[in-house]
């Protein structure tokens, strides 16, 4: 293994959940306001998912008072406190920029409620495949 790739190893987390584009996450960030630190809550649905490694990171946008607000997260960062997902989403599009131009209820993703359809963030590099149903 060339030594890149084992430094990077040694810096990527190992509690990234599996989440992938279509999902609603919180993402709790850690802010630093004067010399006191908090974690704010940014909420939203995952719109795209770019790089590998430790350089991984993930869009989220959500609407705030009818404006829609983007915001790029890098997932080894030790910024990212946690990742929560609240909602799988089913989608049919690598990323989902589409949605900047929807607003209300244009904006609402179909729930995935069986199993996961493709790669996911949380695994690796994200390039497996999905694992099949067990055989009874």
């Amino acid at each position: 293994m060339n030594i890149l790739r084992q430094l990077e190893l040694e810096h990527m987390k190992t509690t990234i959940p599996d989440f992938g584009i279509g999902d609603s996450v919180d993402v709790h960030y850690l802010i630093k306001e004067g010399d006191k630190e908090r974690v704010q809550l940014f909420a939203g649905t995952v719109i795209s998912l770019q790089g590998g490694g430790t350089r991984r990171s993930a869009t989220v946008r959500r609407l705030v008072s009818g404006e829609g607000v983007e915001r790029t997260f890098p997932l080894h960062s030790p910024r990212v406190a946690d990742i929560k997902v609240r909602e799988r989403g089913t989608i049919r599009r690598a990323k989902l920029y589409y949605l900047r131009e929807r607003e209300g209820k244009a904006t609402r993703l179909n729930p995935n409620l069986g199993r996961l359809q493709y790669p996911r963030s949380g695994k690796g590099s994200g390039l497996q495949k999905p694992e099949a149903p067990a055989a009874e």
